[in-house]
């Protein structure tokens, strides 16, 4: 107890909670930039915090990170584009919501989301992340393969009334995703006598073009109806209207906080797949899973919620083993070391105030996040307002130095309008694109872990002779199951 006193001591100063808003805003900014990811505006922020004291050092990262994971939330729902990879699933019913004229209720929601999913993933953060770091520690290659082929499954539900043309996305998905060096071997793969290719496609230039540049395509011949937003209209979303909202909905809350927690514990898994997998458990939870897709609160409570709080999972590792969970954490892990400070098990041991201060640092940035985005809604809605002959060419400026500050690399601007091009011709032909970027995202861990697991054990039993693995494959097949089920229902009830 007197740690934890200490720990509010250092963190409750107005330099370190300024330093902390400061984190939060530029984070909130990041995240509604597409193409800006959280791991860039971490990054930018790693110099300043060398100066710094370990405390203020890790609260500047913490609130770029909190803030970051929350600010993708805006452009996703007022504009279709992510602002991060994070924020995917979130377009698929934000972005409706604002069309259905609801703008302040999708931000609302979405935010109230996002600061729950983060409470909820911080209280496991304090009380059992030393067991939860343990029990991720069991995850080898066969664990993480099933886990994937997991969210893999998630093809059959989130292909949108046509279970053939989603599962021909989800395969050009990971046709997409084979380009490149190969995972163990290095030998090159489709690249046709390309240098550029040897790396592969990068994730982030393939999701602006898949998301952003095909809107704006989209946008440009069907120009979407402007929003009748005047000084009548409460775009705020009432607090009240927020909360009994969120209640109805509590189990969706705690079930998407809790996936994206444990998603986020495990080494390169991400707030990207916690976000997908969580919104395709809540469809199928849901007593009415047509109405997703189509401007429903409880997927974006279900994105939002599993995005932030796979933060606090990220932190588990870290603080418990000094894994980095992500590469936010690894850079986290960096200022440490430079600072003097060994993580690992005994940090919490060593540096009882330090450990404790990243929890309330945690806490007070989703706090902070809840304040400045409470505040801002009004601001964000004003894109609305932006005649569209304006906006198209500034987002569309803004997607191409996102995908050129990734590796500063032209052939990324490229890789934007090819994918811009083809995610323009599946919306056209009405090819679902949730399944294409599943693919390729999860294909290329799908084939690294199997092929590691299979070279350290060739036996293919083993899968189901390790209870975690035989869990998540059973749990796999019963997802594809429902996913045909559900898909075929829906045709009949159309029909």
């Amino acid at each position: 107890m007197e740690d934890i006193l200490l720990s509010f001591e250092t963190i409750l100063n107005f330099q370190t909670i300024s330093i902390l808003l400061i984190g939060v805003v530029a984070g909130i900014i990041v995240g509604s930039i597409p193409g800006f990811t959280i791991t860039m505006g971490v990054a930018l922020t790693l110099p300043f915090s060398f100066s710094m004291d370990p405390i203020n050092g890790i609260a500047l990262m913490m609130g770029v990170q909190v803030g970051g994971s929350s600010g993708g939330l805006i452009t996703a729902s007022l504009l279709g584009i992510p602002g991060t990879p994070s924020a995917m699933a979130t377009t698929f019913d934000g972005y409706p919501m604002v069309k259905n004229g609801e703008p302040g209720k999708a931000l609302a929601i979405g935010l109230w989301s996002s600061f729950i999913g983060s409470i909820i993933s911080g209280i496991i953060l304090i009380f059992m992340a030393p067991i939860l770091a343990e029990w991720a520690l069991e995850f080898g290659p066969w664990e993480m393969f099933a886990l994937m082929l997991f969210g893999i499954s998630a093809i059959a539900s989130l292909s949108e009334g046509s279970l053939i043309k989603g599962l021909i996305s989800g395969i050009l998905g990971i046709m997409f995703a084979l380009v490149g060096s190969g995972p163990l071997m290095g030998i090159p793969r489709f690249t046709f006598g390309f240098s550029e290719l040897l790396a592969g496609f990068n994730f982030l230039p393939v999701l602006i073009g898949l998301f952003a540049f095909s809107q704006l395509m989209n946008d440009i011949k069907n120009p979407p109806k402007p929003l009748n937003i005047d000084k009548n209209t409460d775009v705020t979303y009432p607090f009240v209207k927020v909360i009994k909202d969120m209640w109805k909905s509590a189990g969706n809350v705690i079930r998407s906080g809790l996936i994206g927690t444990f998603v986020g514990i495990l080494p390169a898994a991400g707030g990207s797949i916690a976000n997908i997998l969580s919104y395709d458990v809540a469809k199928k939870f849901s007593k009415n899973p047509s109405k997703f897709g189509k401007g429903t609160k409880d997927g974006v409570i279900a994105a939002e919620s599993a995005n932030n709080s796979s933060v606090g999972g990220a932190l588990v590792p870290m603080m418990a083993f000094g894994i980095p969970g992500d590469a936010v954490t690894a850079m986290m892990l960096g200022a440490l070391i430079i600072h003097g400070i060994q993580p690992g098990p005994l940090l919490m041991e060593n540096q009882p105030i330090l450990a404790n201060g990243v929890f309330i640092s945690f806490f007070l940035a989703a706090f902070l996040m809840l304040a400045v985005q409470s505040f801002g809604i009004k601001i964000f809605l004003k894109i609305n307002k932006i005649p569209f002959h304006y906006l198209v060419p500034i987002v569309l400026l803004l997607c191409v130095l996102g995908s050129f500050a990734v590796n500063n690399r032209i052939f990324d601007v490229w890789v934007l309008l090819l994918f811009g091009l083809i995610g323009y011709w599946m919306k056209v032909n009405k090819f679902p694109l949730p399944p294409f970027i599943l693919g390729i995202i999860l294909g290329p861990m799908v084939e690294s872990n199997l092929r590691q697991a299979i070279s350290l054990e060739p036996n293919l039993l083993v899968f189901f002779t390790r209870p975690i693995s035989a869990v998540l494959i059973i749990l796999a097949m019963l997802s594809m199951a429902y996913g045909i089920y559900s898909n075929n229902k829906s045709k009949k009830q159309i029909v």
